[in-house]
């Protein structure tokens, strides 16, 4: 199989040589430069950065993300989890025409997954910033909570901004290709949950899903969230809004993906793989493996680290990963 057919047929609950080996979120810089000092050397491929390249390297399934996200020119690039910009409706105004360009995408790059893509040897897939991550990128993390009660007019007129801006960039995309899956960027939830109510979402966030999944749904992308922290108890509002699927599914948060699974049999997840286990040794992430084997053999499920393989990893422990990975990828799929 081809690593985008095995994907594809992992998501759709069908039989597959194997489970898909993804290090979705790549790895963190100083996990690199650690394993760098341990004697690893990247070989350079051509079109790839070098996470992806890296990704070959290990014997992964390689996957290809665009992340089209607010573009800023005559104002500063936010912060990457929101240093306010804007602290009111006057403000955004002045600002907002520098934030959605007509056409943000780097056509090389596009043509190049495209034809990865079309050669079966990538899964294709892009981030979008949704209701609740686009708001806070621009007004800061605190102000943003309390503008949900202080600023609802411009919490609104930045969402409706911000899904007309990725329904077209979206349509954009799929002049190239169409992405294999997408995913909202939130990170609604920490360890103890959403950081907004039902209440909140349904008036704040569910309208502009709405308003954007069925085009993308209708396109053959299959849509998720991705939320860090403990989603158990927002999943449920997702799937009202249409949402196929969720990443990464802390451990960390005390997401327990078996009882998801049984609410929520037909949903897709990504992750869940605690990467505290992994600088622990052999015996350790075999054991994590054997928790996550039987919802493994369900289908609809692609195991990865539960987010960037951390800096406490040795490239040693890494490789012993990366083969009890293949292991019961390979054994899940029998």
């Amino acid at each position: 199989m081809t690593t985008r057919e095995r994907f594809l047929r992992t998501m759709n609950f069908e039989a597959v040589d194997r489970l898909p080996m993804l290090e979705w979120a790549t790895w963190w810089d100083k996990t690199i430069t650690r394993w760098k000092g341990e004697g690893l050397e990247i070989a350079p491929r051509p079109g790839l950065h070098e996470g992806e390249a890296l990704q070959l390297q290990m014997g992964l399934d390689l996957h290809l993300q665009s992340w089209i996200g607010f573009q800023t020119a005559a104002t500063p690039r936010p912060a990457y989890h929101g240093a306010p910009i804007v602290t009111s409706m006057e403000e955004y105004e002045r600002v907002k025409e520098t934030l959605y360009p007509e056409r943000p995408l780097n056509d090389a790059r596009m043509r190049f997954i495209a034809d990865m893509q079309k050669k079966g040897d990538a899964v294709a897939w892009i981030t979008l910033e949704g209701p609740f991550w686009g708001p806070r990128t621009l007004l800061g993390i605190e102000p943003h909570l309390f503008a949900f009660y202080d600023e609802p007019e411009l919490m609104h007129a930045i969402n409706r901004d911000l899904a007309a801006y990725n329904k077209r960039v979206y349509e954009q995309v799929c002049q190239y290709f169409i992405p294999d899956f997408m995913t909202f960027a939130e990170d609604m939830s920490y360890n103890n949950g959403p950081m907004l109510s039902e209440a909140l979402f349904d008036e704040f966030l569910l309208p502009y899903y709405r308003e954007q999944i069925p085009a993308i749904k209708a396109r053959g992308t299959r849509v998720f969230i991705d939320s860090d922290g403990d989603i158990t108890l927002a999943l449920p509002w997702f799937a009202r809004a249409g949402i196929e699927g969720i990443l990464p599914l802390e451990r960390q948060a005390g997401v327990d993906l078996e009882k998801l699974r049984k609410t929520h049999p037909n949903f897709l997840f990504i992750g869940h793989f605690d990467k505290m286990t992994m600088p622990l040794g052999e015996e350790a992430m075999r054991a994590e493996f054997e928790r996550l084997l039987p919802v493994m053999r369900q289908g609809g499920f692609a195991p990865s680290v539960d987010h960037q393989t951390p800096p406490g990893v040795s490239l040693e422990n890494y490789r012993i990963y990366l083969r009890l990975f293949r292991e019961y990828a390979e054994k899940a799929a029998k």
